[in-house]
């Protein structure tokens, strides 16, 4: 199980590193938009993934394991989040800070929501077949 986490772990870090700084060039500025993408896609990915896996047989525990705790957990930025707050706060972005905040766990939490919502599709999908 190790094993699976830490490669899972290995693919989301650089995932995120690329994804998170490509969007952040895409899009500029010094809000931080590129953190904000990877945690709201990670959370789709992760309601998706965790609602699939937990319904079926189909994904054992390992890759179960390797997908969650793994690539999101390593795709996923939620201590980047915090640290990006902190120097919105600390510039003074006080308004910049609080849309950050509400934005991440909003959308976020909607994200989840519609990556559970899909996975619960797919598998009423997957039992009609």
């Amino acid at each position: 199980m190790i094993w699976y986490i830490a490669i899972g772990s290995a693919i989301g870090g650089v995932t995120r590193y690329l994804l998170g700084g490509w969007i952040q060039r895409l899009f500029g500025g010094s809000f931080p938009t590129g953190t904000l993408v990877i945690n709201v896609t990670g959370s789709f990915l992760l309601g998706l993934l965790l609602r699939y896996a937990l319904e079926t047989p189909v994904i054992s525990p390992e890759v179960r394991g390797f997908l969650t705790i793994g690539i999101c957990g390593g795709y996923t930025t939620f201590s980047t989040f915090s640290y990006e707050t902190l120097s919105l706060l600390e510039d003074a972005q006080y308004l910049r800070a609080g849309w950050y905040v509400a934005a991440s766990v909003i959308v976020s939490l909607l994200g989840v929501f519609l990556g559970s919502l899909l996975a619960r599709e797919l598998l009423v999908l997957r039992r009609g077949a």
